[in-house]
C-alpha cells in the first residue's frame, strides 16, 4: 500500500506534547462515551514516529499508538478519525470474543454501527464512488456553473437556477430509487474551511444555506491545533460524494464572494470596524439565502418537492449520536447588515472554485 511522500515534521516542545497527549486522552473519552457508552478501560496513548501506519492498537500492551507525522502535519479531524478506528480495535478485541482477522467481518460490522471508517488503507470518506449517471449530472452542473459566468445578467441567472434545478431532481430520483429497490447508498463526509477559533453568524448561516439546499447534514466539530495548543471549531458535512462536491463548492465560491463584497463595501464606505463587517457578512448570508427560498418556492410550484430518506439521517446519527445545540446572539442589524442583505441577494452562483489545498483531502497510510 502505498503511502504519503515524507514530510518534515514540525518539533514540538515538551509542554505542548504534554496537551497534545491530553488531548488524545480527551478525545478517547468521547469517543468511549459518544459511541461504546463507557464501556472500554482507557488504555496507553503514544505516539511514535512512523510514517508507515497512521494508528495501531497493541493488545498485549494495552496502548493504541498514533502517528506523531500525522498528528502534526495533517488536519486534527483526520487524527480523531485514525484514533476513533483505532478505538474500534479496542472494542473488538476487548469485548467480543470472535477468533478473525483484525480487520475481519465483526471489526467492519462495528465499524458501519458506528459511522466509523473501517478501512485498513484510510482515505477521507467522501461518498460512494460515482456511477455514470451521477458523474454526467456533476459534468453537467459543472458547465452550467461555468456558463453562470456570463456577463449577461438574464443568462447567468437562468445557468445557475438550471443548475440547482437540476441537483435537486437527482436528488428526487436517488431517494425514489433508494426506497423503492432497497438500495443501499454509501455516505461520506467532509470538512470546509478552516478550524476558527470563533463561530460568528455569517459562519452559521453559511452552514445552515448548505443543510437547508444542498442535501447534505453538517455540525460543527471541536478541533485541536497541536502545533500551538489551542482549540478551535470547524464544519463538517454529510453526504452523497456529488452532494459534497457541490456543497464544497457553494461554501467555497460564496466565502470567497462575501469577502470580495465586504472589501468594496469597506472601500466605498471607509467602514472597517470589525462589527461592520460581521454585520456586513452575516447580511450577505441573509440575502443568499433569501434568493435560494425563492427559487425553490419556484421548484415547489413545478412539482419538484426533495423529501430525503432516512439513509442520510441515519448515517448522521451513527456518526454523531449525542449532538448538543447551542444558542448563539447574531451579528448587530445596521446600515452595514442592510446593504450585505441587498448584495447577497445579488449573488450568482457560478464556475467551481479549484480547492487545491482543502481540508480534510485524501490520504493513503495504513491503520492498524
Amino acid at each position: 500500500m502505498s503511502v504519503r511522500a515524507p514530510q518534515a515534521a514540525a518539533a514540538l516542545s515538551a509542554e505542548l506534547e504534554a496537551k497534545l497527549l491530553q488531548r488524545l486522552a480527551f478525545e478517547w473519552d468521547a469517543i468511549n462515551y459518544t459511541h461504546f457508552r463507557e464501556g472500554l478501560r482507557k488504555p496507553i496513548l503514544q505516539l511514535s514516529d512512523t510514517r508507515v501506519r497512521l494508528g495501531q492498537w497493541h493488545s498485549d500492551l494495552r496502548c493504541i499508538e498514533i502517528s506523531r507525522p500525522l498528528v502534526l502535519e495533517r488536519p486534527w479531524v483526520e487524527v480523531v478519525e485514525v484514533l476513533k478506528h483505532e478505538v474500534a480495535h479496542q472494542f473488538v478485541d476487548e469485548r467480543m470474543n470472535v477468533d478473525e482477522d483484525p480487520h475481519g467481518p465483526t471489526f467492519r460490522r462495528v465499524c458501519d454501527l458506528l459511522g466509523i471508517d473501517g478501512r485498513a488503507s484510510m482515505a477521507t470518506p467522501e461518498g460512494a464512488a460515482q456511477d455514470d449517471r451521477a458523474g454526467r449530472i456533476v459534468a453537467r452542473i459543472r458547465k452550467l456553473l461555468a456558463l453562470a459566468q456570463s456577463p449577461n445578467q438574464h443568462e447567468a441567472e437562468t445557468a445557475a437556477m438550471t443548475a440547482r434545478r437540476l441537483m435537486l431532481k437527482f436528488n428526487i430520483e436517488v431517494d425514489r430509487a433508494t426506497e423503492g429497490g432497497g438500495v443501499r447508498r454509501d455516505y461520506g463526509f467532509r470538512h470546509l474551511g478552516r478550524p476558527s477559533g470563533r463561530i460568528c453568524e455569517h459562519d452559521r448561516r453559511l452552514a445552515s444555506i448548505l443543510r437547508n439546499y444542498f442535501f447534505v447534514e453538517g455540525l460543527w466539530i471541536p478541533v485541536y491545533r497541536p502545533l500551538e495548543g489551542k482549540r478551535g471549531s470547524i464544519l463538517e458535512i454529510c453526504g452523497l460524494g456529488p452532494n459534497l462536491a457541490m456543497a464544497e463548492h457553494v461554501h467555497a465560491f460564496v466565502t470567497a464572494t462575501a469577502m470580495r463584497l465586504w472589501a468594496e463595501y469597506r472601500e466605498a464606505t471607509k467602514r472597517s470596524s470589525n462589527r461592520d463587517r460581521q454585520a456586513f457578512l452575516a447580511g450577505v448570508m441573509r440575502g443568499f439565502e433569501s434568493k435560494l427560498a425563492a427559487q425553490s418556492a419556484a421548484f415547489q410550484e413545478q412539482g419538484l418537492v426533495w423529501v430525503p430518506t432516512a439513509g442520510l439521517a441515519s448515517y448522521y446519527r451513527r456518526r454523531y449520536p449525542k449532538i448538543q445545540t447551542v444558542r448563539r446572539g447574531g451579528a448587530r442589524r445596521n446600515e452595514a447588515y442592510a446593504e450585505g442583505n441587498r448584495a447577497g441577494r445579488e449573488i450568482v452562483l457560478s464556475k467551481p472554485v479549484e480547492s487545491g489545498g482543502r481540508q480534510g483531502g485524501r490520504r493513503k497510510a495504513i491503520a492498524g
